[in-house]
């Protein structure tokens, strides 16, 4: 073959390249925020909640700061870093929007957590951060309605009808543009009228309805639809009750952000019962899922993320008709985000994220595995004893919610160096020069 004939195809390979190192970048920026002001922050403030038997002089800010950090810094990051990496590359440098989104993110997450901790010029930095975001998501935003849908079968200027998967992506990237907006704005009035660095907390619940039900829900479910089918060797969706599970999320959602607690809750629970049915989670599998390259406990851990998600569902009704203290409530987050979202994301991530890096398979199955296990068993632990401890039902549930916490210490700091050792001895697609376009190019779906 020519020079002339091959240089198309080098450049194509050094453009992937350039994907997923740029991806890369996504990847380390969201473990670091998921470790450090993530996770440990986290962890301190578990320890002193647990040592004064409740918030006492803990700050809200720096609880508000951890689950900024904790959503926006890491999954925000991966989400971003993957919806990048999938779309195809347009102009002479194709990394410099990427580029641009990925300094405006990680530099506004890290103004937003040295705001809320240290209180440094925070009336300044945060609607500086909360602007940074917000242009990062609008420069995302830009750059995806660039991305056509494939063409229908039926004509070529017909294009095809647009798979639920990314109608599910595409509700929670809105969820994530409202969320940003709705943080921007408040920050803002914090800075010009507040004499506090956190949202009160009226304001707060209806936030965290918008960032977990509005965004993240509906991410995770569009994934699901996209992979897990395959993965799990099991049907395709079911469209018309992913449909429904969807419209009950969004309604949900709606009614949240306007108060409603109750009947926001008892919507959302149904969401999380009819996506475990559409996805088809409770069906035997068609055949051998697909776990190559990961630990064989995969499956398991996915159809157990999805029993948090109902099960958080179910304890927020509780709290909306019964919480007090705020025990309740924050055992029902803690089982979305880290009994769902951080499940999924801990049995996911080793399967795609390697290979959307270029490297061919996550570092250590064993470690994979051991994650997994210490993240359910703190979960679990947090879960059960935080409402007993907050409403006053049992005083020795005090003592286990530091423990809980240092087996999710433990889980997020293995996920993040079983992650670091695969992006840095891990095999590499582009490690031959004579790498082909196609084992070079993992593929999006």
């Amino acid at each position: 073959m020519s020079n002339a004939a091959q240089s198309p195809v080098s450049a194509q390979v050094t453009g992937e390249r350039q994907k997923s190192l740029i991806l890369r970048a996504w990847i380390a920026s969201g473990i670091f925020f998921m470790a450090l002001p993530g996770t440990l922050l986290g962890f301190s403030n578990l320890m002193a909640i647990a040592t004064h038997h409740g918030l006492g002089t803990l700050p809200a800010a720096w609880i508000q700061g951890h689950g900024h950090a904790q959503v926006f810094g890491w999954i925000g990051s991966f989400i971003l870093g993957i919806g990048f990496y999938s779309q195809p590359a347009h102009g002479r440098s194709p990394i410099r929007l990427p580029l641009t989104c990925y300094l405006l993110w990680t530099t506004g997450v890290a103004a937003r957590w040295l705001a809320s901790i240290y209180a440094w010029h925070w009336r300044a930095l945060f609607p500086l951060s909360a602007g940074f975001e917000l242009l990062a998501v609008l420069l995302f935003l830009a750059a995806a309605s660039r991305h056509k849908l494939p063409e229908s079968t039926e004509g070529p200027r017909t294009r095809a009808p647009m798979e639920l998967w990314m109608i599910s992506v595409l509700l929670g990237t809105a969820g994530l543009a409202a969320a940003v907006i709705f943080n921007f704005v408040e920050c803002l009035h914090l800075s010009l009228q507040g004499g506090l660095r956190s949202f009160p907390f009226a304001l707060d619940q209806k936030y965290l309805v918008l960032v977990a039900w509005g965004f993240l829900v509906p991410v995770v479910w569009g994934f699901s639809a996209r992979w897990l089918h395959s993965f799990l060797a099991i049907s395709q969706p079911n469209a018309q009750f992913f449909r429904l599970a969807l419209g009950l999320d969004v309604v949900g959602v709606l009614f949240g952000v306007a108060g409603q607690a109750l009947p926001a809750t008892i919507l959302l629970a149904s969401s999380a019962v009819v996506i475990v049915f559409a996805l088809h989670l409770t069906q035997r599998p068609l055949g051998q899922a697909k776990v190559l390259g990961i630990h064989p406990s995969f499956p398991s851990f996915v159809r157990i993320a999805y029993a948090w998600l109902v099960v958080a569902s179910f304890m927020s009704i509780w709290a909306a008709l019964a919480d007090h203290h705020g025990g309740i409530w924050g055992a029902s987050r803690h089982a979305l985000t880290v009994g769902f979202v951080a499940t999924m994301v801990f049995s996911i991530g080793p399967r795609i994220l390697p290979h959307f890096a270029g490297v061919y398979s996550i570092y250590s199955k064993r470690l994979m595995f051991l994650c997994l296990l210490l993240l359910q068993t703190g979960c679990l632990l947090r879960v059960s004893s935080e409402p007993l401890a907050y409403e006053g039902f049992l005083s020795f549930a005090w003592k286990v919610l530091p423990i809980s916490g240092m087996f999710e210490l433990a889980a997020v700091l293995g996920f993040a160096l079983n992650l670091a050792l695969t992006f840095l001895l891990g095999r590499s697609f582009f490690a031959a020069d004579n790498v082909s376009l196609h084992a070079a190019a993992p593929d999006r779906g």
